[in-house]
């Protein structure tokens, strides 16, 4: 009886893998964010989305202390994002539906000089992967009417 059911149990293993494997690369991940605290939110009707802004505790820091014109080098802030949907019991709230994505912008001027002092990068998985110069250059396009606030659209309520 052991032996059919270690041989089942391996069968099961061997057959079920490779779903759990090809679901876990295409569902998104939290990454190490999922600790930080939280800079703003934010409705983008435009993209349908929800959005929590968090930092690192430098981040978190230079934002109680009112010291973000420049954010210092260091700060990570991360965007994670939510389609958005109906409250399923209360129709007027909108409320985060499917988690779509987390990116990050990290500080660090003499790095990313070319780029405002920022970097741009995108969690896949539970790792921040940082974008190349080409790739980050959307994002930097996009922050670009943001400069005197160093590039930064989230406007923390933390002092």
């Amino acid at each position: 009886m052991n032996k059919t059911f270690f041989s089942s149990l391996c069968l099961a293993v061997a057959v079920l893998t490779p779903f759990n494997m090809a679901y876990a690369e295409t569902k998104p991940e939290h990454g190490e964010y999922r600790d930080w605290r939280l800079l703003g939110v934010s409705l983008r009707h435009d993209k349908n989305s929800i959005r929590a802004i968090v930092g690192n505790h430098v981040a978190i820091n230079a934002a109680r202390a009112g010291k973000i014109k420049p954010w210092p080098d260091g700060s990570i802030i991360a965007k994670i994002k939510w389609g958005e949907r109906k409250h399923p019991n209360w129709e007027q709230a909108t409320v985060p539906g499917e988690f779509t994505a987390a990116e990050a912008m990290v500080k660090d001027s003499k790095k990313y000089a070319e780029t405002g002092g920022w970097g741009f990068g995108i969690w896949e998985g539970k790792t921040l992967k940082m974008l190349d110069q080409e790739k980050s250059a959307p994002c930097f396009a996009c922050h670009l009417p943001m400069k005197d606030s160093d590039y930064v659209y989230t406007l923390p309520n933390l002092q």
